[in-house]
C-alpha cells in the first residue's frame, strides 16, 4: 500500500489459489473473496470509486521463482453496467512486466455467462477466467490459479503475456487504484 507513495485501493488480488475466480456476472458485479487473501472488490465498487475523479492503476506481479515486477497506467477508469463496465487504461509505464492492458482499452467486462468480448467464442468460457477480454488477452489475472509453467491447457492460467508468456502462471497479482497525484 505505500508503493509510490502510498493510497491504493486493491481491487483484486491472486496469491495462493484458494479462491475459485471462475465465477458468473452477478458475482463479479458484487465482489466476492476477502480483502486480507484473495478477492475481487466489485465491478459496481470499482466504478463508483473511478466515476467521481481520475485514478491510475498498477499491476504488482511475482513468478514462483520471487522475481517481482509492476506495470503502471497513468489513467485507468470503467463505465458503468448499461455500458457493459468498458475499460479505459492508458498512460503506460514499465516496471519490468511489460504492457499487457493497453490489447484490453475500450473493451466490455466479460464472464462465462456474459459474453461482451470481441471474439465470435466466450474468451471467459475458453480461457476459464473473466475480464476486459478483447480477441482474447494478453493479461488473465482472474484465470485458473496455476503454479508457475505449464503448457498442458493453453492460455488459462494468471498470466500476463508480456512478462511471461500465455503458458505461465504467476504466483501473485494485485491490480490497485488510486486518484491521480
Amino acid at each position: 500500500m505505500t508503493t509510490f507513495g502510498g493510497g491504493w485501493t486493491v481491487f483484486q488480488r491472486r496469491m495462493d489459489g484458494t479462491l475459485n475466480f471462475y465465477r458468473p456476472w452477478d458475482q463479479y458485479k458484487s465482489g466476492f473473496g476477502n480483502a486480507a487473501t484473495e478477492y475481487w472488490l466489485g465491478l459496481d465498487n470499482i466504478y463508483n470509486l473511478v466515476s467521481k475523479k481520475k485514478y491510475e492503476l498498477l499491476v504488482d506481479m511475482e513468478d514462483f521463482e520471487g522475481k517481482k515486477v509492476y506495470a503502471r497506467y497513468t489513467l485507468f477508469s470503467i463505465s458503468g453496467e448499461c455500458e457493459g463496465y468498458k475499460l479505459q487504461v492508458s498512460g503506460f509505464i514499465n516496471g519490468g512486466g511489460g504492457d499487457a492492458m493497453t490489447f484490453h482499452n475500450g473493451q466490455k467486462f466479460s464472464t462465462f455467462d456474459k459474453d461482451q468480448d470481441t471474439w465470435p467464442g466466450n474468451c471467459a468460457k475458453s480461457f476459464l477466467g473473466a475480464f476486459w477480454y478483447n480477441n482474447c488477452h494478453n493479461a488473465n489475472p482472474n484465470g485458473v490459479y496455476r503454479w508457475g509453467a505449464d503448457a498442458t491447457i493453453f492460455a488459462v492460467g494468471v498470466s500476463w503475456l508480456q512478462w511471461k508468456g500465455h503458458d505461465y502462471s504467476l504466483k501473485s497479482i494485485a491490480m490497485k487504484i488510486r486518484p491521480v497525484q
